[in-house]
């Protein structure tokens, strides 16, 4: 009775973890730039000093979907939106470089450059701190220019825009719900090929409907686990009292 009890246990534990990370996209639908993770269950059999007798459940993130989401054109000059294959190089909470495709972009009192989450967005030669009192426009390639007293447009600095796939790496996601390269050392280097457009912010990509039916599916499957313990303990208790009488 306590194989069936344990994988049982283990089947619901499992369920609950990919059910948290459905609810976690389902919670982002409206976060700008948001990829949705995937989730998957597999069983796993458990080895040691004794016959691989026992399959338990195994819930793992196999990737994130990194496809786009819809445009939305708010026609603010610092919102970007990368096109097509492309990432925003970001300064992470721990300091390091990571890469995100939010691009609802705001001026700090300091004149830092930040996403609508609060991190530095990266130029070339660090965070990008721009001059008080102008009005920039943000170019095709990342550029950010003003035009100046005389008339001309003058570059002031450059986001950093990279492209994994140019690279050959694989982007996976942190904990704090950046992206970062796969087994590769490093930063990635710029890429002059991948473009941004300016006026326009890039949604989740999520879809709401889909991830509310598997929350419902992932809460069925939940059900029947407990059920099944709880059929396990009635069927223990039945035969202990049998072999007491």
């Amino acid at each position: 009775m306590d194989k069936a009890l344990f994988i049982a246990m283990t089947g619901a534990k499992h369920n609950m973890m990919a059910q948290t990370a459905r609810s976690n996209n389902l919670a982002n639908v409206n976060t700008t730039g948001f990829r949705a993770d995937f989730e998957q269950a597999r069983a796993m059999p458990v080895f040691g000093e004794h016959h691989p007798s026992r399959v338990y459940a195994l819930t793992e993130r196999p990737a994130t979907d990194v496809q786009s989401g819809s445009y939305d054109h708010t026609g603010k000059p610092l919102d970007i939106a990368v096109q097509g294959e492309g990432w925003i190089a970001v300064q992470a909470p721990n300091g390091g470089e990571a890469y995100t495709r939010r691009g609802d972009l705001n001026i700090d009192p300091t004149g830092m450059l930040r996403t609508g989450n609060g991190l530095p967005v990266i130029g070339n030669g660090g965070p990008i701190v721009l001059p008080q009192g102008q009005h920039f426009h943000i170019n095709r390639d990342g550029g950010i220019s003003i035009n100046d007293p005389g008339g001309d447009v003058e570059l002031v600095d450059q986001i950093k825009l990279v492209s994994a796939k140019t690279m050959g790496v694989t982007m996976e996601k942190g904990l704090d719900g950046l992206m970062r390269p796969r087994n590769f050392d490093g930063d990635l280097p710029a890429d002059p090929l991948v473009g941004v457009e300016s006026g326009v912010i890039e949604t989740s990509n999520v879809n709401a409907v889909n991830e509310l039916t598997t929350l419902l599916s992932l809460s069925r499957q939940y059900e029947m686990n407990v059920k099944m313990m709880k059929t396990v303990d009635e069927i223990g208790a039945s035969a202990g009292s049998i072999l007491r009488g």
